[in-house]
This record gives C-alpha cells, structure tokens and sequence, in this order.
C-alpha cells in the first residue's frame, strides 16, 4: 500500500514539474517573439529614418547639382553698343577678346574649327547662305556647329543692307535664319552686317528676330598686306595694322576681333592663339555672353 502510494505522489510530483516547465517554456517563448517583434520594429524604423535621410541627402544634392548647372549655364559677358564683351558682374575676369570669323563655310571654315577645338578656344562662325548651297556645305556647318561653336547670322548673299529696300532686307535675315535652323536646329543668336553696314532697319529686324548685334574692334585678314600668316599674325597679336594706317594697338579687354574664313588665317590662327594668351588674354567661350533667346 505504501508502495503504491509512493508511486502515485511520484507521478503527481513529475505530472506538475512538466506542467510548470512547459509554462516558463511557453512564457520565455512569448517574451522572445516579443522582443523579436521590437527589434524588428525597431529595424524598420530605423531603415524607415534612413532612407528618409537618404532621400533628404539626394534632394539636397539635386538642388546643388541644378543651382551649379544653371551657375555655369548663366551668361557672364554681354555685348555692348561697341561691340565689346563686357563683364556683367564686376568680379568676373574682363581680360578676354572674342574670336569671330566671317563668310562661312567657304574653303577652311572648318579647319578653323578643329584649329580652335585642339587649341580649347571658343568662337563664332558667321555664316553666309550662298555658302550652304550644297549638301556638303551644309554638313561642314552641321559639324562646326556640333564641335560647339556658335553660328552667326551674316545675310543670305553678303548683301550691302543700306542699298536695298526694307523688304530685301529682311528677306536676307530671316532667309538665312531659317536655312541654319534647318541645318542645326535652331537660329543663330548673333547678327553682323556685310561691312558692318547695318541699318536701323536691319538692327530691328534681327533684334526681332532674336538676335544679338555686333560688329567688331578691328581685324586685318582682308586687307592685302596682311595676306600673309605671318604679318597677319603680329598685327592681330598687337592690335596694330601700320600699313592700314593704324599704328596704334586697338587690343584691350573685350576686344572684337574679325577674322574671315581664309587660307592665311586659317594658317596665321595657331601662332595667334598662342600669341594672346602670352599677352594675358583669353577667348571667351560665346555660350557665356548674354543673348536675347
């Protein structure tokens, strides 16, 4: 009897100790899937707050990257009723020229291009309609232009404005704007008349038509003594033409200077090039100067 009563506590004994192990077994389960449910709440706020300073940090760096886009794509010169290039902010380096070249693309157009691509020195081509009559002509101009020179207006047949009538004057303007539009995509943002010849006409047609009017601080290769690389080099190097009567230089900061789509020139541009920038000037790239566009 003893013995079976013995047994009996026994087994009562053993029945309640794994009654009492399954509950701290099921109490320590419930506390580590709870603690696991915060860590894991916890991670998703934190990667939740990350990524919220992620996205911060990237719009942050967006709106940097576009107001240093639009710094760098903002003009700094403008051209001024002498035709110079002028700094708009007083801060800015004035000791610049600007490099224009005349009745293109006619024979060494663009060997002048890929002179002044080699040598990182901006300019504008002023371009001529008769000159784009074929499809060659066309796709040397498309190529200057995608080497990232600006494209000038220079009237359809280098007419001389003030002997035609208002109509044949815009005629040659616009004519020309539409053709290199056409050929490039867009118009050109800068007039000169043939010889410098505008009217008051003619100025208000291409500030109608957009665009920005120059002539230029002076230039050499179209006078016969300076035909010639090395003469022509010296005088636009200094300034000074003592055979055209111009003994006096004519450089200075924003200074205009005219050149034409020529043999001489084309062979005189390197030695000119380096000879300013010995001087301490620059070439001012056209897509820094104020247009009306």
């Amino acid at each position: 009897m003893k013995h079976v009563i013995w047994l009996l506590l026994t087994t009562l004994l053993l029945t309640t100790a794994c009654n009492d192990t399954g509950t701290v077994e099921e109490e320590n389960s419930s506390e580590q899937s709870a603690n696991q449910e915060q860590a894991n709440e916890s991670h998703e706020e934190s990667s939740s707050q990350v990524n919220k300073d992620n996205q911060k940090n990237k719009q942050k760096d967006k709106k940097k990257d576009e107001q240093t886009n639009d710094e760098k794509s903002a003009p700094t010169y403008k051209i001024n009723k002498k035709s110079t290039v002028v700094p708009i902010h007083k801060n800015k380096e004035d000791k610049v020229v600007l490099l224009t070249f005349d009745d293109a693309p006619d024979k060494y157009a663009l060997e002048i291009a890929k002179t002044l691509k080699e040598k990182n020195a901006g300019a504008i081509f002023f371009v001529n309609g008769h000159f784009l009559d074929t499809d060659k002509e066309k796709k040397i101009l498309k190529k200057i232009h995608s080497m990232g020179f600006a494209i000038g207006n220079h009237t359809y047949n280098h007419a001389f404005l003030p002997d035609l009538s208002k109509a044949d004057q815009k005629k040659e303007i616009v004519r020309l704007n539409k053709l290199v539009k056409k050929i490039i995509g867009e118009q050109p943002k800068f007039f000169r008349a043939p010889n410098g010849a505008n009217t008051d006409y003619s100025r208000k047609v291409a500030a109608d038509e957009g665009m920005v009017v120059m002539n230029w601080t002076y230039g050499y290769d179209y006078f016969k003594p300076y035909m010639d690389a090395e003469k022509l080099t010296k005088a636009m190097v200094t300034g000074k033409g003592p055979e055209v009567d111009v003994p006096y230089s004519l450089l200075k900061p924003g200074a205009n200077l005219l050149m034409h789509d020529r043999k001489w020139t084309e062979k005189a541009l390197p030695a000119i090039i380096k000879g300013l920038r010995n001087k301490g000037y620059e070439m001012v790239d056209p897509e820094q100067i104020k247009t009306k566009q």
